[in-house]
């Protein structure tokens, strides 16, 4: 990421790969943990990419409320299910 000091915030190589893969879900649309894990070459690594989302420094830049549970539930955001869901409804307004 331009600009970014993982040391700052003492993240491991494979949290900056799960921060850095956020950015290429599309605003309006999800992905679940497994999706991204799968992405990242690590299929079984699901959980470890919630507990990367858990640890996301910059959820807005980073959208964080985009990765959903496998049965399509909203599930952890630091920021509470409420905004969550805010937040995705307000990505998928039509202007």
């Amino acid at each position: 990421m331009p600009g970014y000091n993982s040391s700052e915030y003492g993240s491991t190589t494979f949290q900056q790969k799960v921060w850095l893969a956020l950015r290429t879900i599309p605003a309006g649309t999800t992905k679940t943990y497994g999706q991204l894990a799968m992405q990242l070459g690590k299929p079984t690594a699901y959980r470890a990419v919630g507990a990367a989302n858990t640890l996301n420094p910059v959820a807005i830049v980073l959208p964080c409320h985009r990765v959903i549970g496998a049965d399509t539930s909203l599930t952890g955001y630091a920021g509470g299910l409420q905004r969550k869901h805010w937040l995705l409804q307000h990505e998928t307004r039509k202007i």
